[in-house]
């Protein structure tokens, strides 16, 4: 049983939760940029929660489905239609042998995820499916390559009843003013005052230059008192800050190390929601504290693990 990618747009790629315990060795964990968008589509299925899906960007993809299943779309909404039938994002679909799913173009957010009952079945690579093209690991064959139009991916077999929808209170709005919290991390000694001041007080742009590595922004210089820092490990969400200022937000095919300095970190949840917003978006910061970040994920963690 089989999904044919007929079409795969300006970016395709497999991925599950994520490569852990290979960052000592300088492998990046890969993984779904948004993590709640990710965690529902397998919700919406029964799957098991690191279950490998497509993480669609952008849109102008294609696939046909060579057997019966049910699948979900979370995230954003890249125009999809089945056999020509406009669909939703947050809700799970029945598709049977020669049915086609497509997508246009962006409506709202970047990142769509599609997802079939059971998993894409994938050999994994260090323990993940998850798809790093610059590292060249991952994907449907193990070299990190993203989909191509011809490809097949296994699934298994499926005509479970499945109908769901993710309760609206968890649904996003993408087209919302975007202000994400920061937890201030230890090298928060190397900003002055005015420095944070400056960060929290101002709007930043996302730049064109933005990816599956980092998020680069754009505004009032954030100037550290030094940047003669020792490089040390990098989290999801990470900010770091260049010499000339302007905030990198570290993704998640971003470098195992880093000698910029820091001035904190998103939590998962908050770097998942800007990995939804298009270049030339507005991103105000907030403090934000481990408390409050642990509080969201628990939250998120406790209905997905629940069921």
């Amino acid at each position: 049983m089989m999904l044919e990618v007929l079409q795969s747009g300006p970016l395709s790629l497999l991925q599950d939760k994520g490569r852990f315990g290979y960052q000592n060795q300088g492998v990046t964990t890969g993984g779904p940029m948004d993590e709640h968008a990710y965690g529902w589509g397998n919700w919406l299925l029964g799957n098991d929660l690191n279950s490998t899906q497509i993480e669609v960007t952008l849109g102008m993809a294609s696939f046909r489905f060579h057997a019966t299943t049910y699948f979900a779309l979370t995230g954003a909404d890249l125009g999809a239609s089945l056999n020509g039938k406009p669909l939703s994002s947050w809700f799970s679909y029945h598709a049977v042998e020669g049915d086609e799913l497509r997508f246009t173009r962006p409506v709202s957010g970047m990142r769509a995820y599609l997802s079939v009952h059971g998993g894409f079945r994938v050999s994994p690579m260090l323990g993940s499916s998850s798809t790093v093209c610059r590292e060249g690991i991952g994907g449907l064959n193990g070299d990190g390559k993203r989909l191509e139009a011809g490809d097949n991916i296994p699934f298994s077999l499926s005509d479970s009843r499945i109908n769901t929808k993710v309760p609206n209170w968890a649904i996003p709005d993408y087209d919302s003013p975007l202000e994400i919290g920061i937890i201030l991390g230890s090298q928060q000694a190397l900003f002055s005052e005015d420095a944070k001041k400056t960060l929290f007080s101002s709007f930043f742009t996302i730049s064109q230059h933005s990816d599956r590595m980092g998020f680069r922004l754009e505004g009032q210089p954030i100037i550290a008192e030094r940047y003669d820092v020792i490089s040390e490990g990098i989290g999801f969400g990470a900010v770091q800050i260049p010499p000339d200022g302007q905030p990198i937000v570290l993704m998640k095919d971003r470098q195992t190390i880093g000698g910029y300095p820091k001035v904190g970190t998103l939590s998962a949840l908050g770097a998942s929601r800007l990995s939804q917003s298009r270049p030339g978006s507005e991103i105000k910061f907030t403090p934000l504290s481990v408390s409050h970040a642990e509080a969201e994920l628990r939250l998120f963690q406790e209905v997905i693990y629940r069921r």
